[in-house]
């Protein structure tokens, strides 16, 4: 039987929610309004194609029917939504997912979700990057250029490329390889490819653990918005992490760098990036739990 949704509940529910997603959305549109950029805060909302208004929005996911003529209104010309004529033997309408739906329009990306985050949840993590993708994306930088030519390189050019020299960089990831600096490419341990993406990603790297967030929302509307609000919060407090490890001086924005170049800086870096790892790898169970109830609502 569906869970239903009075109206007083379903609104205190979506109400929390979009307040929630606010205090992430709305200083990115001030920004924007503005014409200023951030290097660390506006990334989630720049690299990956979830639009504000879309975390903003909040779904109950399956096995939950939003009752009142409101529900309806507001929802039933929403995608993956369909109409209950009687949702509570009473005469009540309302609405709720079309899992089916979702499933013929969706489902390899249903199946790819359920593979990558089988996949990696039973792998070990590797904890000997110490994050030096930045690194090797901001190589020969008098040469390339940077990423963020508005932040300097806290080490300089000649540091940075230094830096790169003298330690062996182990990405196992794709999405960050493949912004590599050119001459950076072949020292990397790895060749990732987007083939291999399922062979090589770990949940040790960080960049996985952001893209859990990528999953999640490429499974809207038939995912709870609370799991896709923690996985977003998962992703921006270790974008902070990342973008302190890098090679860019970021104290003008008020944050002090993770010194993965020394050995004090190294241990911080692998102990932080422990704590992300088992919050993705929860996030990824809890992703595995929501597969498993779009194709249960499927039928």
């Amino acid at each position: 039987m569906p869970i239903l949704l009075s109206p007083d509940q379903w609104r205190a529910q979506a109400q929390a929610h979009t307040e929630r997603a606010r205090a992430y959305t709305e200083p990115f549109r001030q920004r924007r309004a503005r014409q200023e950029t951030h290097p660390i805060y506006d990334f989630l909302f720049t690299y990956y194609s979830f639009p504000p208004a879309q975390l903003e929005r909040w779904h109950a996911g399956p096995g939950v029917v939003l009752l009142g003529d409101d529900a309806v209104a507001e929802r039933s010309g929403w995608r993956f939504y369909s109409v209950v004529e009687d949702a509570d033997g009473r005469g009540t309408p309302g609405v709720t997912v079309d899992a089916a739906g979702f499933m013929g329009a969706r489902e390899r990306m249903v199946d790819f979700a359920d593979t990558i985050f089988s996949s990696v949840a039973a792998k070990p993590g590797s904890f000997s990057c110490f994050g030096l993708h930045e690194w090797a994306m901001a190589y020969k930088s008098e040469e390339n250029g940077v990423r963020h030519d508005y932040v300097p390189l806290r080490l300089g050019s000649s540091g940075t490329d230094e830096v790169v020299e003298t330690h062996q960089i182990r990405c196992t990831h794709f999405d960050a390889f493949r912004f590599y600096a050119p001459q950076a490419r072949g020292l990397n341990q790895f060749t990732p490819t987007r083939e291999k993406q399922i062979a090589l990603e770990q949940p040790g790297c960080l960049h996985a653990g952001m893209d859990v967030y990528k999953w999640l929302y490429k499974l809207a509307p038939l995912v709870d918005s609370g799991l896709i609000m923690d996985a977003f919060e998962l992703a921006w407090d270790t974008r902070i992490m990342d973008m302190q490890a890098s090679p860019y001086d970021l104290s003008d924005w008020g944050f002090e760098p993770i010194r993965i170049e020394t050995p004090d800086g190294k241990a911080e870096y692998v102990e932080r990036q422990r704590g992300f790892s088992e919050r993705s790898q929860k996030l990824r169970r809890r992703g595995l739990d929501a597969v498993a109830a779009i194709r249960a609502a499927a039928g």
